[in-house]
């Protein structure tokens, strides 16, 4: 018998054209398997994220007040409140910088403004955001994100 090897390869081919009903089920187990794994801490992590982006505005719109009271001596009133470190207020603001202290005021990562007050109850002015739950208080990833207490 003569050994013919190209109808050995094409027996081959033939048998490999596809993936069984077993491997599919594997595969969508595994999936399965993974996900329920993965995907819970996938997903907290968005929360966190803008909790993050939050304290990280606070403490960039800190420094942008801190540098208004280096100009102006004092911190803009907060009737004046935030706009006063992109729009010259006039009072008070003898030596307000040319071009503003900031390029735009941010919006919280849930859409709503941060909140100004000075003088402040926690100290020379207070800032903060409402949180994910878009009023005061709360617990845990629906607490305020302040500039006087670091809760996250």
């Amino acid at each position: 018998m003569e050994w013919n090897q190209n109808r050995y390869f094409e027996k081959e081919k033939d048998r490999q054209n596809g993936f069984t009903l077993i491997e599919i089920m594997v595969v969508v187990v595994i999936i399965g398997i993974l996900s329920t794994l993965i995907l819970p801490r996938v997903l907290g992590r968005q929360e966190q994220a803008f909790i993050t982006k939050a304290n990280s505005d606070i403490q960039s719109l800190t420094n942008a007040l801190k540098l208004y009271k280096l100009d102006n001596y004092q911190y803009p009133a907060t009737d004046m409140g935030l706009e006063a470190l992109i729009i010259n207020p006039g009072t008070g603001a003898k030596n307000w910088k040319e071009g503003g202290y900031i390029d735009r005021l941010p919006k919280d990562p849930w859409g709503s403004d941060y909140q100004y007050l000075s003088p402040g109850e926690h100290n020379a002015f207070d800032l903060w955001s409402f949180g994910p739950d878009g009023v005061a208080g709360g617990q845990d990833n629906n607490a305020d994100i302040t500039s006087w207490v670091s809760t996250h």
